[in-house]
């Protein structure tokens, strides 16, 4: 197996089962199993489970962003278009809120390499919806994102996105 392969499926493996129960739940066996992947190419491709828990973020990092970016430019770069692609999201079967946020909730203090890669992804995220909405704007449709987002995983409510979009409707009017 092309380590390239190897690397994706591991990836894929990660993300299914990490995302579905948890990081700390899920052992290097489960993925390996998972996968099909050989316990000494895993180990190959990824010395420690924090290189797995990183690489497995930036993907999903990557994928998220890029869905998000096509579906709202697809509606003409309409902020209140971030909302309707949430609503989808929370929507899925099987979403269990943001990987990010999971992924710091489980860790506590975690490793240099994931906390840039938590980090990283609410930065981009901020600094995409600065590119829709200027300023202020942005930092408060931004933590209507995120507050959605946690209170559709607790809820199990889609709808919340809706309330969110209602909520950053007023954020763009009073801007003007």
């Amino acid at each position: 197996m092309h380590p390239t392969e190897a690397t994706d499926r591991l990836l894929e493996a990660a993300e299914e089962l990490f995302y579905a129960h948890g990081v700390q739940a899920v052992g290097m066996d489960a993925v390996r199993a998972r996968s099909g992947v050989s316990l000494k190419r895993l180990y190959q491709c990824f010395p420690a489970k924090t290189d797995l828990v990183e690489a497995y973020l930036r993907r999903r990092d990557e994928r998220w962003r890029r869905s998000l970016r096509e579906f709202v430019h697809a509606r003409g770069d309409d902020p209140l278009a971030v909302f309707a692609w949430l609503k989808d999201w929370f929507a899925e079967p099987g979403f269990r809120g943001c990987a990010f946020i999971n992924s710091f909730g489980e860790f506590g203090e975690p490793t240099p390499g994931i906390a840039a890669a938590i980090r990283e992804h609410k930065e981009e995220v901020r600094a995409y919806l600065g590119g829709l909405v200027p300023g202020r704007a942005a930092d408060q449709l931004f933590s209507l994102v995120e507050g959605a987002t946690v209170l559709a995983a607790i809820t199990g409510n889609p709808g919340e996105a809706d309330t969110a979009r209602e909520a950053a409707k007023a954020v763009l009017a009073a801007q003007g």
